[in-house]
């Protein structure tokens, strides 16, 4: 029966599975140029491995594409996927697409790395139904694939330039699969993404933080901290009982020293906590780290009834903390209107029956 699925496997494994079979070392990279850079969905699309062989190596692997069930575009362009899983669960991804003229052609997808979330985040949707289970390797890049074969074949064709793992579920709590995903995105003779055009985001798993930096200095990183106050944090991300702020900012710290990588913190804003002691609250912690500040005005999500602040606010509250100088940016809301923003995405299939799905 086979037992590695296509879409999770380095060139190494593949060989591997070629020498068991008594198959030419070629084939491993093949296989991979046809899985990783075509996103090739079927054994029958890989044209020039023979009938023969292709049986053989479904002896020993198998591949399993997702399945699309529903894609939407919104106003702005972005477009959100809903992938069915093998085990019936579903998932969400992003697409958000960047035409202004000093980021023509850049291509981000938002991607997912667990079915639900065990964290709970008070703004976010997505932990509102639990956590159900971590996603596969072939899981995790399958959701690249299948978006990178759908806009290649547009007109004018596209590529994914960029990703962050910023989608369902916490990164760093499936921490060796979104490694080893992460290293397999960033081949050449596959998607060949650069390491530092992917971010990993974290709600503060300081023990994770502290391994990335020694593992991938590479890949960008995130920190979702919303407050600099435990209290506040407690509420906001509940893991912070677990971590507080105390150890994650060590945790950081370590980070910054082992990677010399500036961090990313996002800060969700809320007509509650726009104030002006949580602003300054902030600059006195990031006060002198290697840090940047994404302020996200938090995005509409019926069961949380948090309200976003109104404009003036989020710039008094960014100007306060340039007063330390701490570099602040305000991210850009796409994809509001479908539920693709930012602590938007659920997984959820609800739809009309009589509704025509997109096909990849």
């Amino acid at each position: 029966m086979a037992s590695l699925e296509l879409r999770g496997c380095l060139e190494k494994e593949l060989s591997e599975a070629c020498q068991k079979l008594g198959l030419k070392s070629f084939r491993a990279g093949q296989l991979f140029r046809w899985v990783q850079l075509n996103a090739v969905r079927s054994w029958e699309e890989m044209h020039n491995i023979p009938e023969s062989e292709r049986r053989k190596l479904q002896t020993m692997l198998y591949l399993s594409p997702l399945k699309l069930l529903r894609e939407q575009q919104a106003r702005d362009g972005t477009h959100k996927y809903l992938f069915g899983l093998e085990d019936g669960e579903c998932i969400e991804s992003v697409l958000m697409n960047y035409e202004r003229e000093l980021s023509r052609n850049r291509h981000t997808v938002c991607i997912s790395t667990q079915v639900g979330c065990a964290v709970g985040c008070a703004f976010c949707a997505t932990g509102l139904g639990g956590f159900r289970r971590n996603l596969s390797v072939g899981e995790i890049v399958g959701q690249v694939l299948e978006i990178s074969r759908s806009i290649a074949r547009k007109d004018p064709p596209a590529k994914v330039t960029n990703l962050v793992f910023m989608g369902m579920g916490e990164p760093l709590l499936n921490y060796e699969a979104v490694l080893k995903s992460l290293e397999i995105l960033n081949r050449e003779t596959g998607q060949n993404i650069g390491m530092r055009r992917m971010t990993l985001s974290t709600s503060g798993v300081a023990p994770k933080i502290r391994q990335l930096g020694r593992d991938n200095p590479q890949v960008g990183l995130a920190v979702s901290l919303h407050s600099a106050l435990d209290s506040v944090r407690n509420v906001l991300v509940p893991i912070n009982r677990r971590y507080p702020l105390r150890e994650l900012m060590a945790a950081c710290t370590e980070y910054i020293r082992l990677t010399n990588r500036r961090i990313t913190f996002e800060v969700a804003l809320t007509s509650e906590n726009v104030k002006r002691e949580s602003a300054e609250a902030l600059g006195k912690l990031l006060k002198g780290c290697l840090a940047h500040i994404n302020l996200i005005p938090v995005n509409p999500v019926a069961e949380t009834n948090m309200l976003k602040p109104k404009t003036e606010e989020i710039s008094q509250f960014a100007g306060i903390l340039e007063s330390y100088a701490i570099p602040v940016s305000i991210r850009e809301e796409r994809g509001t209107d479908i539920n693709a923003a930012c602590g938007q995405l659920r997984g959820q299939w609800k739809v009309d029956r009589n509704e025509s799905f997109s096909s990849l």
